[in-house]
């Protein structure tokens, strides 16, 4: 989402400068042109030659070099965004009450672009009621506010202060600035994990689901611009964006009645869940004591969340299954998609290497109703999440 996006990172005077290194590696390495200003006290804790070589620009730092001008008003106007980070307390004071005394804060002032920072101070001072004020006057002009972390400071102590990890500042900047438009306006509706089916209030009946499926296809259609509900079982994996809808469940039967209310207003649903089919008939109050050589379970069978969400289904309303097969897989996916009244089924097959559970990596085979078919070769599950959804977006525009 970054590619050929023009970021203006401005560095102060902070130790949580030397994090920019990596914060323009990754902004690079996703794509990004990356042009560098920082102050003469940034250039104390972080190199001007390392940040020009990893930005493949010139780190400027003065209005006038020698015979030379940094036209700032050019820059203000050349980024999409400019980006402070690390965001000092002195420097925050001075942009909150409109001080010019140097080439960052002269770009500051002219930039028509959004302006993002990221502060770092110790816990004391980002506390203290004159910084608030300030963060609170920056808000006020338009900018955004990137949190301060917890943890180690510079100081020693313990507290709030520490500027955002490089990651958590990409992300931020990809979900509030460069998320497409190709599915604005359209809800989704995604399921992901397992399920737990409670034997006892200890144990449980599931499968080996991690839900990064799921997960990566959420994200995927996030980034395309969508509202994106996510029903999830039991998994440890959070999402990369806060403007998910995550909801949380552990049952089969608590995932449908989540999914029942979500899909009638929802644009595409995409099952990619490992929902039991069966689950115990009773359920034992205590926990089961292995008093015996045998122990019986009967199950009964879940209802079935996609065959419901079929047979709700309207006209304009795209359903998509995931089908998990360990043999015959192409039969049983096609029948899975006719009996089910999917308009598209997600085909991984157990006997593929490294795809499928528990990996980060995956290889599908999509069919249609009408009868195409597309093949994903073994790829990151993020990758093949985009590749899924373009396919999608593709369908939907045909």
């Amino acid at each position: 989402m970054l590619k050929g996006k023009k970021i203006l990172l401005g560095i102060t005077g902070s130790i949580a400068a030397y994090k920019t290194i990596l914060l323009v590696r990754l902004l690079v390495k996703a794509g990004a042109e990356v042009k560098v200003v920082i102050t003469e006290s940034a250039k104390s804790f972080v190199s001007p030659l390392v940040l020009s070589t990893l930005s493949n620009n010139e780190v400027l730092v003065d209005l006038f070099d020698e015979d030379t001008w940094a036209n700032h008003v050019m820059l203000g106007r050349w980024a999409d965004v400019m980006l402070i980070a690390p965001l000092s307390c002195n420097t925050l004071a001075k942009m909150a009450n409109g001080q010019c005394d140097n080439l960052l804060l002269a770009v500051y002032l002219s930039a028509t672009c959004p302006v993002v920072v990221s502060p770092a101070m110790d816990e004391d001072m980002w506390h203290h009621p004159s910084t608030k004020r300030n963060i609170e006057l920056l808000q006020s002009y338009g900018n955004s506010i990137i949190d301060v972390e917890k943890g180690e400071l510079a100081s020693g102590l313990i507290g709030e202060g520490r500027m955002a990890e490089p990651e958590t500042i990409v992300q931020y900047l990809t979900e509030h600035f460069f998320r497409g438009l190709a599915l604005s306006g359209k809800k989704v509706l995604i399921t992901a994990g397992p399920t737990y089916e409670a034997l006892d209030p200890v144990r449980f009946i599931g499968n080996h689901s991690s839900g990064k499926m799921g997960f990566a296809l959420a994200e995927a259609f996030y980034l395309n611009g969508a509202s994106v509900d996510l029903v999830t079982g039991p998994t440890q994996l959070q999402t990369n964006y806060s403007g998910i809808n995550v909801t949380k469940v552990s049952s089969a039967e608590q995932m449908y009645e989540k999914c029942s209310i979500i899909f009638p207003s929802a644009h595409i649903a995409v099952m990619s869940a490992a929902v039991a089919d069966y689950k115990p008939i009773e359920v034992a109050p205590e926990k089961i004591k292995k008093t015996t050589e045998d122990l019986t379970i009967r199950l009964s069978k879940t209802k079935d969340i996609l065959k419901s969400l079929g047979e709700q289904k309207k006209k304009g309303q795209l359903l998509v299954g995931f089908a998990l097969e360990t043999n015959n897989e192409r039969e049983y996916a096609l029948k899975k998609m006719q009996t089910k009244n999917t308009d598209m089924i997600v085909l991984n097959s157990l006997r593929d290497k490294n795809a499928g559970f528990g990996h980060d990596t995956n290889k599908v085979t999509i069919f249609d109703k009408e009868g195409n078919e597309f093949a994903l070769d073994l790829a990151s599950k993020q990758n093949i999440a985009t590749d899924i959804v373009n396919i999608i977006i593709q369908k939907i525009n045909a």
